[in-house]
């Protein structure tokens, strides 16, 4: 098949009739919800949506102990390494079973809607504990923004699992970078949920194994091993989208803002516009209407996204290790820094959308001022590495980009 055209998800693969056929209706009975969610969804979202997730928040840290660490401190987990070892095995074996050499697709975020040019502007007269790194004084970045769909399968976007990100690759970002597979970029991340999807590593290489089995739910859903209220805060916001450009993202994991302080980042959108998901409810949007509202999006005019950084100021309540958590805005507001602004442009191209496969994002694509920090981060280090590695083999060379390629 061409590359990123969509495909049903395969069905689950369990090796239990039952299990396969709860997992199977599940999807097909979340799928067909999908209809009638844009109907109901803003006004669970006004009104219940937040006390639900500081509830959930809350009954989260209630076992947590507080280790008392500081700010900006980073506490390993007994056998990383390992857990690290069996994710990046699951989504290898993964990726072998679902793509062929010289069409290699990604094992996350893996469906492209669409990668456009941009500018990162940091403002003016930010206050002093901010400006540092990227944001030490104003400046406009050039960048390559990625925006993408849910992994590891490539399915037509009214049937994914209501879940986008965006990728940030600035050029001509001066300093020594952590990773020398890139020299001159640093690399950011968002997702349109604002917790992680497992609490750490060793709870990601569980839900990898469910995930190779096409079979995700019983990760959340193990009466012997339950990760329920991980799922509840997932559920919270995946939803049918109606626009990549019309949905915040949030960084999930904390990463360095200068020498001991720790950030978490998100990008919001600067409209309440949304878009018409067209057909619903009675006939299929179609398969890539994400990327149709981009292009029309594109084609009237500038979008403008604001970038904000969140301060870690208790390290117990806002954890590095455990990105399952929710960093309270009450203790830590989120601050506007940044806009990154997408200028009116023709993205849809192949020759375009297939320059997205060559591209490697990592988020250790990075100045030291930035370090990514907790154990997802540690492991995302290697882990995306090895799979970018093993997907470049297979697929498109790598290459670090400059800003001034042209397509046509």
């Amino acid at each position: 098949m061409e590359p990123n055209a969509s495909r049903p998800v395969p069905p689950a693969d369990t090796g239990n009739v039952i299990l396969d056929w709860i997992s199977d209706t599940s999807l097909k009975l979340l799928q067909w919800e999908h209809r009638i969610e844009p109907y109901w969804r803003p006004l669970f979202d006004a009104t219940l949506r937040d006390p639900i997730a500081r509830l959930v928040t809350a009954l989260i840290n209630l076992p947590r102990k507080n280790e008392g660490l500081k700010i900006a401190e980073e506490k390993p987990l007994p056998d990383e390494e390992s857990y690290t070892d069996s994710i990046i095995c699951s989504f290898r074996d993964q990726m072998h079973r679902l793509w062929k050499a010289g069409n290699f697709e990604r094992g996350g975020n893996t469906k492209t809607h669409g990668i456009v040019r941009a500018e990162f502007i940091v403002h003016d007269n930010l206050p002093a504990e901010y400006r540092h790194g990227i944001f030490a004084e104003p400046k406009t970045y050039r960048a390559w923004v990625r925006f993408s769909g849910p992994g590891p399968y490539i399915t037509p976007d009214i049937d994914d699992v209501g879940f986008m990100s965006i990728s940030i690759k600035l050029l001509d970002v001066p300093g020594e970078k952590l990773m020398d597979e890139e020299r001159h970029t640093q690399d950011m991340f968002g997702v349109s949920t604002p917790t992680f999807v497992t609490p750490n590593t060793r709870e990601n290489a569980k839900l990898q194994q469910w995930s190779y089995k096409n079979a995700q739910i019983f990760h959340f859903l193990n009466p012997f091993d339950s990760h329920l209220l991980d799922g509840i805060m997932q559920f919270l916001w995946i939803k049918v989208q109606s626009s990549p450009f019309e949905a915040p993202y949030f960084s999930c994991v904390p990463y360095l803002l200068g020498e001991g302080q720790a950030m978490q980042y998100s990008v919001w959108p600067k409209t309440q516009r949304r878009s018409r998901i067209p057909g619903l409810p009675f006939r299929r949007p179609p398969d890539d209407y994400l990327r149709q509202a981009m292009i029309k999006a594109l084609s009237e005019g500038d979008v403008e996204l604001d970038f904000r950084i969140q301060l870690q100021t208790d390290p117990h309540l806002m954890p590095l290790e455990n990105a399952a958590v929710l960093w309270p805005e009450k203790l830590s507001p989120r601050v506007s820094v940044a806009t990154l602004r997408i200028p009116k442009q023709k993205f849809d191209s192949p020759a375009q959308l297939a320059f997205a496969r060559k591209l490697s994002y990592n988020p250790w694509h990075c100045i030291k001022e930035h370090r990514p920090l907790g154990n997802q981060s540690r492991a995302r280090r290697r882990m995306y590495y090895e799979l970018s590695k093993l997907r470049h083999q297979l697929s498109e060379p790598h290459y670090e980009p400059t800003g001034d390629e042209v397509f046509d």
